[in-house]
């Protein structure tokens, strides 16, 4: 029994979720955070070793060749990255009044960190790396409460606020300039496992803000430009260009005084 346990396992190899979550920091790091040594020759080494732990973690997945194109293809791309991801900073900076430095935004908003690591999965995800891009998504929900599935296509200045709960599947479509709130749910309605390969999530257009709790689910599901979705919506249809969408509800307000008792009287 336990030699047929051992063989199952030894065909599954899994990766170190660890090493992962550590290339994962690295790279945050390097592109975002100033080291003791700041210079170009270390910026270059840094990138080779970040590059060969890269390496290292997809040959779990991987031929060795392919680990080394991919990795390589990977930070030839990472300058185009870092443009998307300057741009997602400078909006967070512009747009929310709380953040008051660059600085701030990259050490304590964790709608920035899932961000940045969305965009790096994302990319693996592009060249077809099976397990790994999701591995690194799961880091960043782990330790952010924001959970975005590597697939998604989401566009330039993207922000979240706050953050904790979102949800954004594996088929979401997402313009420019969107910006959305903790709680936020991009779903799926219930499909089958053999409709996994159609599109099963929304698709937001540009200039959207999404606030806090909101639920927007379906393939077919378009939310148009510029449209404002209130918290707390529940969304399986389109909405229109334009829309104000909110949910209406009655809200009573009441002091802790008793009740007078009620008065007995007979006609």
């Amino acid at each position: 029994m336990r030699k047929s346990i051992y063989n199952k396992n030894a065909q599954n190899k899994i990766p170190d979720k660890k090493k992962a979550g550590r290339w994962v920091k690295e790279i945050y790091d390097w592109l975002f955070t100033n080291s003791n040594n700041s210079s170009y020759d270390f910026f270059l080494l840094k990138e080779k070793e970040l590059q060969l732990q890269l390496i290292e973690i997809l040959n779990n997945v991987l031929p060795n060749e392919t680990s080394v194109i991919v990795a390589g293809n990977f930070f030839d791309s990472i300058e185009e990255i870092y443009d998307k991801l300057e741009k997602d900073l400078e909006d967070i900076l512009n747009f929310d009044p709380a953040a008051n430095s660059k600085t701030e935004v990259i050490a304590a908003y964790p709608g920035f960190f899932a961000v940045v690591i969305y965009r790096l999965s994302h990319r693996l995800w592009q060249y077809d790396v099976p397990v790994i891009p999701r591995l690194i998504s799961e880091y960043s929900h782990s330790k952010t409460g924001i959970d975005i599935h590597p697939g998604a296509e989401i566009g330039e200045r993207f922000i979240i606020d706050h953050g904790t709960g979102v949800v954004i599947g594996e088929t979401t479509v997402i313009g420019n300039n969107v910006k959305i709130y903790q709680g936020v749910t991009l779903g799926a309605l219930s499909v089958n496992k053999d409709k996994a390969e159609k599109k099963r999530h929304p698709t937001i257009g540009d200039n959207v803000v999404i606030y806090a709790n909101a639920t927007i689910l379906g393939g077919n599901t378009c939310i148009g430009n510029d449209a404002v979705i209130g918290g707390n919506v529940w969304i399986t249809g389109s909405v229109p260009p334009q829309s104000l969408v909110y949910h209406k509800s009655e809200i009573i307000i009441k002091n802790k005084a008793p009740f007078p008792e009620p008065i007995n009287f007979v006609i």
